[in-house]
């Protein structure tokens, strides 16, 4: 949540020449309803069986940049499927960086619409704490921080080259 998987997933497509999924939009586009309100109609265990089936439609998509929720790679074989069917980025960033980006739209996201900046934060890091085994099977790692379209893209097309 908050890495730049989205604004950074759509740059990389664009530059590329790729087609671009938000994983998340594609489910809110077919349920008809919001991430939130799929969570609150039908709890998360349905909102991920859901990302999970969307996830798996696309890897039979060829020239496609996809970014999924920050939680997808932790459910089921979601993040070792990823990597057998694409490559798989990692974008790093420190917990003040991620909160300084979330709490913008904080409302909008169901797991942490009602913290306090303070809650936030500690939600922020026990969520990296937890996820981060499973972030760091991807591939490839980048630092969110600076990182720009062009560094991104330079780092994709290296990586490509090189297998």
């Amino acid at each position: 949540m908050g890495s730049g998987k989205s604004s950074m997933g759509k740059k990389l497509a664009a530059r590329m020449g790729y087609s671009y999924i938000d994983l998340d939009e594609r489910i809110e586009l077919d349920q008809k309803q919001t991430i939130s309100e799929i969570f609150a109609e039908k709890g998360e265990e349905a909102f991920r069986l859901l990302e999970r089936l969307f996830l798996h439609q696309t890897f039979k998509i060829e020239n496609i940049v996809v970014s999924t929720g920050g939680g997808a790679p932790v459910f089921f074989d979601n993040m070792e499927q990823m990597n057998t069917n694409g490559l798989c980025i990692y974008l790093q960033g420190d917990v003040d960086l991620l909160v300084s980006r979330v709490i913008r739209n904080q409302q909008q996201r169901p797991l942490i619409a009602n913290l306090n900046q303070e809650e936030l934060r500690g939600f922020m890091k026990e969520q990296l704490e937890i996820r981060k085994p499973f972030y760091e099977k991807a591939r490839m790692h980048i630092k969110s921080k600076d990182l720009t379209p062009a560094i991104l893209y330079a780092q994709v097309l290296s990586w490509i080259e090189n297998q």
